[in-house]
């Protein structure tokens, strides 16, 4: 199961809207790269892709391939905002690993 908080899928749901995605999905994956080998990639799409599996939460859908699935199974994805910074943050318990700027993981 993928798990964002309540601050996570608002931030989506208003990038979509000022990404004139509305009725998007939101795929989460990953792409080889980053300081520890693996990093983490979020899009919007129309329609999930075939053999998605296929979240909803709180109105927001949420599309992961199968592959990238077994590495974000469980993966809780926050956004967090103060004055010095704002962004996504992965709480992932298959990373073995992560970069200091917690974008990037190894496995």
């Amino acid at each position: 199961m993928i798990q964002l908080t309540d601050n996570a899928i608002q931030k989506a749901k208003d990038l979509m809207v000022s990404n004139n995605k509305p009725g998007h999905g939101l795929r989460i994956g990953i792409a080889g790269g980053g300081c520890s080998g693996l990093s983490y990639k979020m899009d919007f799409e129309e329609k999930p892709g075939e053999g998605d599996r296929v979240f909803e939460m709180n109105g927001l859908k949420i599309f992961v391939d199968p592959k990238a699935y077994l590495y974000l199974n469980n993966i809780t994805i926050d956004y967090h905002s103060d004055m010095m910074s704002s962004g996504f943050t992965f709480n992932n318990p298959n990373a073995k690993s992560t970069c200091g700027c917690g974008t990037s993981f190894s496995v």
